[in-house]
Parts: C-alpha cells; sequence; structure tokens
C-alpha cells in the first residue's frame, strides 16, 4: 500500500470550491465509490499541460478530478497504484496517465471496472493501466465517440477493453490479457464505425468477440496469441441487433491459440483451439492474415449454436436494419420460444491470408446441414490464401470468390457434432487471477506535454496497402 506524502494546497481549494469530500489526507480513507483509495504520492511535475486536472497534486481521487471536469478538460494521472472504481458521466473529458506502466489502477479483486464510460460521448482513455479488477478494464456503454489508447488491461473477470451498444470508436496500441471472456470486445452495434488497430491480445478465452456487431468495423495489424481461441465475430439472440455481419479483418497475426490455461467462458470451451473463428456472423471479409499453430482450425466459419434462443435469425434482407430501428422491437411471445437456433454463416470473404500447422485443416466451412442449410447454400467464398488442408476438400475450387465453383462438398466434409461435445474442462472461477503479468509496454509519446483533443471519429486504415504480416522471430 502506497503512503501518500499529503494533500497540496491547491487540492483543498478545489475540493471545498466543489463541495467535494477530499479523503485520504492522512491515510487510507474510501473513494466516492465506497472502496477501498490508496492512492499514489506525488513524484512531482506531471507535465506543462495547461489546465490540466492533476492527481493526486489537485485532486485527492481519480473520480474526484473526473466529476470536477468539463468538456474539454484532461485528467492527467501522476504514477502510482489507484485503488478506485472510475465513473465518468462528463462528454469529451481525458482521462490520461504519466505512464502507461506505472500509472495502474488497481481493483483488489473486488472493485468491479477499472473506468466505465456511461451513456456518455467523447471520452479518451489513454496510458494507464487496469489490473484486477472483477468485470472489465475499460468500459465503454451506451456512447458514442471513445478511445481508448495506450492502455493496458490484465487480470479482469470479463473483459480487457469493452464497448457495448457504442459507436464511433477506437482501440489502438493496448493489450488485454487474462479475462475469461476477451481481451477486446466490440458489442451490439451496426453500423458501428470502429477501429481496432495494433493491439495485443493474449491469455484470454477469446482474443476478440463481437456478438452483434460489424459494418465498418475493422481488426487490423494486431496480434492475437496464446489465448483459448483467436478472432471470434459472432452472432446471437442473447444481445439485440442480430446478426453480427460485415467485419474487415485484415493483416493480424494469429497463432497459437491453444491455451488451455487460460480463464474461458463456456464460448471459449466450446471454440478453442482454432485462429480466426466466424461463429454465425455473415459477410465478412477475412484477408491478409498470417494463421499459425492451432490445434484444431486456422480460419473456420461456423454454426453458432444458441440453446434457448429468444428469436431466430432475421432474413437476409433485414441485415441492413440499424441496431437503434430494432431496439424496441417488441420481445417475440413465450410461446414462441424458438428454443435451440444455430446461426449460420453466410456469404463471408477469405482470401489471401497464409494459414499452416492447424491440427485439423488450415481453411474450413462448416454447419449443420439440414432441409433449408447446405454448405454450398452458405456462400462462403476462398481465393488465393496459402494453406495446405481445407475441410471440404479442395476448397477453393468448389467455393470461389470469383466464377464459379466446381467439384464434391461432400468429400472431406467437417463433421462438426464430435467437436461440439468435445471441450475441455471448465477453469477454475479465479483462473483469470493467475495468468502471466505482461511485461512493460510502449507508453504514449508526449504524455505530459500534449494536449487533450476531442475525438470526432475513428482513423479508417488503409486496408488495401496492409500486407500480409512476417511471421514473429521464434515462431
Amino acid at each position: 500500500m502506497n503512503t501518500r506524502l499529503g494533500c497540496t494546497r491547491r487540492a483543498v481549494i478545489a475540493a471545498t470550491m466543489l463541495g467535494a469530500a477530499l479523503v485520504g489526507c492522512a491515510g487510507s480513507d474510501t473513494d466516492a465509490r465506497g472502496g477501498p483509495d490508496t492512492t499514489a504520492p506525488a513524484s512531482g511535475d506531471t507535465g506543462t499541460v495547461e489546465g490540466a486536472l492533476r492527481v493526486p497534486q489537485d485532486f485527492d481521487t481519480i473520480q474526484a478530478a473526473v466529476d470536477a471536469a468539463t468538456e474539454g478538460d484532461l485528467v492527467l494521472l501522476d504514477e502510482g497504484t489507484y485503488e478506485e472504481a472510475v465513473d465518468v458521466t462528463t462528454a469529451d473529458v481525458t482521462i490520461r496517465g504519466v505512464d502507461r506502466n506505472t500509472v495502474i489502477l488497481d481493483g483488489g479483486f473486488e472493485l468491479e471496472n477499472g473506468i466505465r464510460v456511461l451513456d456518455t460521448d467523447g471520452v479518451v482513455v489513454e496510458n494507464l493501466t487496469a489490473r484486477n479488477f472483477l468485470s472489465n478494464g475499460f468500459f465503454w456503454t451506451g456512447s458514442d465517440r471513445y478511445r481508448g489508447s495506450y492502455l493496458t488491461a490484465y487480470h479482469n473477470g470479463d473483459y480487457g477493453l469493452y464497448a457495448f451498444d457504442a459507436y464511433h470508436g477506437q482501440f489502438d496500441h493496448s493489450l488485454g490479457s487474462g479475462s475469461p471472456d476477451a481481451g477486446f470486445y466490440i458489442g451490439e452495434c451496426y453500423e458501428c464505425d470502429a477501429v481496432i488497430d495494433d493491439v495485443i491480445s493474449e491469455h484470454n478465452g477469446l482474443g476478440y468477440s463481437g456478438t452483434n456487431s460489424g459494418g465498418e468495423l475493422y481488426i487490423v495489424n494486431s496480434t492475437f496469441r496464446n489465448n483459448r481461441v483467436g478472432i471470434v465475430p459472432n452472432s446471437g439472440s442473447y444481445e439485440l441487433c442480430y446478426p453480427g455481419r460485415r467485419n474487415t479483418i485484415v493483416g493480424n497475426t494469429v497463432h497459437d491459440n491453444n491455451n488451455l490455461e487460460a480463464p474461458a467462458i463456456d464460448v471459449a470451451l466450446l471454440a478453442h483451439g482454432n485462429g480466426i473463428l466466424v461463429a454465425g456472423s455473415v459477410e465478412n471479409v477475412v484477408e491478409r492474415n498470417l494463421v499459425f499453430d492451432h490445434n484444431r482450425t486456422g480460419i473456420a466459419m461456423v454454426p453458432f449454436p444458441e440453446d434457448d434462443a429468444n428469436d431466430v435469425a432475421p432474413a437476409e434482407d433485414e441485415w441492413d436494419t440499424a441496431c437503434e430501428e430494432v431496439r424496441n422491437d417488441e420481445i417475440p411471445a413465450a410461446d414462441a420460444d424458438p428454443g435451440f437456433v444455430l446461426w449460420h454463416p453466410y456469404d463471408n470473404s477469405i482470401t489471401d491470408n497464409v494459414v499452416e500447422g492447424s491440427g485439423l485443416a488450415d481453411l474450413v466451412t462448416a454447419t449443420i446441414e439440414d432441409d433449408t442449410v447446405t454448405l454450398e447454400s452458405l456462400g462462403n467464398c476462398f481465393s488465393g490464401n496459402t494453406f495446405t488442408s481445407s475441410a471440404p476438400e479442395e476448397l477453393e475450387t468448389l467455393a470461389p470468390c470469383e466464377g464459379t465453383g466446381t467439384g464434391d462438398w461432400s468429400k472431406g466434409a467437417f463433421d462438426l457434432i464430435p467437436l461440439i461435445a468435445d471441450q475441455p474442462p471448465a477453469p477454475p472461477d479465479d483462473a483469470y487471477q493467475n495468468t502471466p503479468e505482461p511485461g512493460e509496454q510502449e507508453t504514449m509519446p508526449d504524455a505530459t506535454t500534449a494536449p487533450a483533443e476531442k475525438f470526432t471519429a475513428p482513423a479508417k486504415p488503409d486496408v488495401d496497402a496492409i500486407e500480409v504480416p512476417d511471421k514473429p522471430s521464434g515462431s
């Protein structure tokens, strides 16, 4: 536990003017959320950004500074460990640490979320670490224009970086590690208008998961390694705005996602051992990724099996429906409960990837066929990939992305039933608390001097310029 050096006169004046309680000046106390608060001492000058609200120099807690902030303000955090759970409800505020590796929010496995942004637009969080929270490291919900940059999240009980029902967002230069669900998640949005660029996701149940999300959603130039499964865009009626659709997944390095020591929710157990697994999501572009060393498949298009579903999958002519148009739809009547539903992966394009070292097959399109759905009717196409095995066999001949395919769809077709049944045992609930700690990560340039800038939209990647990544050294 860190010991405070004392409260500055400016902090006392600021707290008095705001009518806020200044806590912890004489030792450990409680934060504005009722949890333990152990804020680090000042290490000296935290920068020269004019007008920044500094913690702990000006405000004793992050929550106090955030509550005092107005639109356009920068809350600047000095080095140290802060035992807080922070809620943000003021728009266009930037929260920044002076050093990503030494500015740490720690939940002590008692607090829920590191930083939670609630129905608030334009909030930027950058250059710090959130660890040991029961739920999420960094969480935006109901937000527009969100950005998380140079963030590290590890040992959190649900997600690392999490955006839900949020639009026009960006995650970059960040790391998510040791979460039972996903290191990175963007869900329930269409069109999302969001970018994940230059991130690392490791030791999670799922490297990336996105339920019922897509539309101008880019996952690019990133590394997904040593999770139970790598990248999983998916669909299901347990969240609104189904199906998942139209994600662009380009230029990523996806390898060794077979980690049976990682924490895991049920879906991660079901999906283990796969690189890029498109589970019931439709019309995605999967292109120029390097995918290697997976126990099951490299890149696979599979259905998502949903027990006790709330609804059936919408027809293709409804795939363009924006989320706000279905938000207030009536819930299907109880007597119309469809029970078990398979969400099929339609019309996905898989091109120019390099895939190797897959235990069952490098490239896969699979389903559980019935009177209405066959492998051929899924419409998934495969062209220009470097691979050695596929299911069905000769997949690029069967389903090219240009021209008409030929061949026998039954030859070497995948049998999903035994794979669904073959799940590893669930890890202990606290497994996320014991995953490897990440090493030092790249910190934000000019963190102590750069002014806050209003975030208006994500930086769209130049997808056409992205090439297949080189294989990491030592792999």
